[in-house]
């Protein structure tokens, strides 16, 4: 995995007793494992810990989500590139099959919801797929609405799940302006200011999001689960000052 591999690879230690571990060294190997995509270590891990007595939500976020965060790090810094996020993220869901009935049955709060979707005449989502998965990692509930979505795709998609963040993909260049379809029929029927719009693919840049009025342009899916934590407790700590 480039230049960190040596430092980061469990491959050397096939034969870890995982269970044989403590709490915070198994923590931070889980993080290893994750960097590494071993689906199968991060389920095991996050059974012991639910074993020892954390909490569905101690493991998601110190385990699962702090070791996605390194991921993110490294695949912006073009330590990591897109298959490898891909195994990381898949790891993570493995972990998140264990952990997703726990944290629903207890009531344990995520960050966010989001639903994302590509836009009409679209039919990429390898992109789209790779945001969720980081945004799942980075403890937001993700409601997939898949490809070539039209106004009336995300429109009902907004009303059944009432998401805090709409996420918006595309991959051509002949798609890309639908994304201002979307938002100016959210503006028409008086739904923008609800939603944190942010809007991402390879043809797009910083300009096109402002032009076509998102909150952000996300060049990548590390940015992405970056830019919408922080723009999610903005809006939050803006709303308590106001109630305040």
């Amino acid at each position: 995995m480039g230049e960190q591999e040596p430092d980061l690879s469990a491959s050397a230690e096939d034969d870890l007793d995982l269970a044989g571990l403590m709490d915070d060294e198994l923590v931070e190997q889980m993080h290893v494992d994750l960097y590494d995509g071993l689906a199968d270590e991060i389920v095991e891990g996050t059974r012991i810990l639910l074993d020892r007595g954390w909490s569905p939500q101690q493991v998601l976020n110190e385990a699962l989500v702090e070791g996605m965060r390194i991921v993110g790090v490294d695949f912006r810094d073009g330590i990591l590139f897109v298959p490898e996020v891909l195994l990381a993220a898949n790891a993570m869901k493995a972990g998140m099959v264990v952990l997703r009935p726990l944290l629903i049955e207890t009531g344990a709060e995520r960050i966010g919801k989001v639903v994302i979707g590509t836009v009409k005449g679209d039919i990429h989502d390898i992109g789209k797929n790779l945001v969720g998965m980081m945004l799942e990692g980075a403890g937001f509930e993700v409601i997939d609405i898949g490809i070539n979505n039209d106004v009336q795709a995300y429109l009902d998609a907004l009303d059944e799940h009432q998401p805090d963040i709409l996420g918006m993909s595309a991959l051509l260049t002949t798609t890309m302006p639908y994304m201002k379809v979307v938002i100016d029929e959210l503006n028409e029927r008086q739904l923008r200011d609800r939603y944190i719009v942010l809007v991402g693919g390879a043809p797009l840049n910083e300009e096109f999001g402002q032009a076509i009025g998102a909150d952000a342009y996300c060049r990548d899916a590390a940015v992405t689960a970056e830019t919408a934590q922080h723009l999610i407790r903005a809006r939050r700590d803006l709303a308590t000052v106001a109630v305040g």
